[in-house]
């Protein structure tokens, strides 16, 4: 097998990967990501037992178990661009032999679970809600830089999604599609949490139709059209930074990945939960007992 340069995989002296810092016997093959460096104490404080404590920038890992359940949580901060970093790095450690230099033999396949934040479309989803991502698609241009193939069901979501806003604001950028571990949305979501499409922004602001002194072209008149999305059963349901990143990576690396977001503004009544911490903590206590049950 050919050899990954110094260059392409930059090995720390302490023999960690260059910006997580961590070595391959520090992370779990369970990996819960979270944009807030904060959210991940406030997950690993239901560990039973923690074993490893990393933290390099805004990416802070805390590595341990709930009963025989060994699990990682790691800090991504805000955007794809950070994503494209953690699951870059997080499968070299799972999949590369950093003595050697080269692919390991035998595939390990990850599983990521985002619990984040998220805006959404729909007037009917409450604040404090937990939505599920079916799927996907990014307006960040990310996964554009990686060759890639969708399925069928991404395939038809993308046509339609590139018709449907080109018609609303002339794009000069291609769109991508990507779903979420179908296992994962059974096994964590099964019938008790929403389930739909999320938009990736590539900000906060303008991206997402805010406008504070200056706006942009997504203004509210365009999110509401937006909003007006659907296909067959699917329908667009709130937006965020991350998902889209997350499902493509995992996608093209071949690993198992799921979003979970609480809905904590709704963009169409411009309103936002009057208890975002409260609403953070419903969303890890839902999701935690079904991530340590996963096999």
């Amino acid at each position: 097998m050919t050899q990954i340069p110094p260059s392409e995989l930059i090995i720390n002296p302490d023999g960690s990967i260059y910006h997580l810092q961590l070595r391959p016997d520090q992370i779990a093959d369970t990996i819960i990501t979270v944009g807030d460096p904060e959210r991940v104490v406030m997950i690993s404080k239901r560990f039973d037992a923690i074993e490893h404590r990393v933290a390099k920038r805004e990416f802070v890992t805390h590595t341990g178990r709930i009963g025989n359940k060994r699990l990682s949580v790691i800090s991504t901060g805000i955007g794809t661009d950070n994503i494209d970093i953690v699951i870059n790095e997080l499968d070299a450690l799972a999949n590369i032999d950093f003595e050697t230099r080269v692919e390991k033999e035998e595939f390990k396949k990850l599983q990521f679970i985002r619990l984040g934040t998220s805006g959404g479309f729909q007037e009917d989803i409450p604040l404090d809600t937990i939505l599920v991502s079916q799927f996907a698609i990014g307006l960040d241009g990310l996964l554009n830089f990686y060759y890639f193939d969708n399925s069928e069901a991404e395939k038809k979501i993308k046509e339609a999604f590139e018709t449907h806003l080109d018609k609303l604001l002339n794009l000069h950028f291609t769109p991508y599609v990507f779903s979420g571990s179908e296992l994962l949305i059974d096994q964590i979501a099964g019938q008790k949490l929403k389930r739909g499409i999320t938009l990736t922004c590539p900000g906060f602001y303008a991206p997402q139709g805010r406008k504070l002194r200056v706006g942009g072209t997504l203004n509210s008149e365009v999110l509401a059209q937006m909003a007006g999305f659907e296909l067959g059963e699917h329908r667009l349901t709130n937006f965020e930074m991350e998902t889209s990143g997350i499902y493509g990576m995992s996608n093209i690396l071949g690993h198992e990945a799921i979003s979970c977001s609480v809905i904590l503004a709704n963009r169409v009544n411009n309103t936002f939960s009057k208890q975002p911490k409260k609403a953070v903590e419903y969303l890890i206590d839902t999701c935690l007992e079904s991530i340590a049950n996963l096999a």
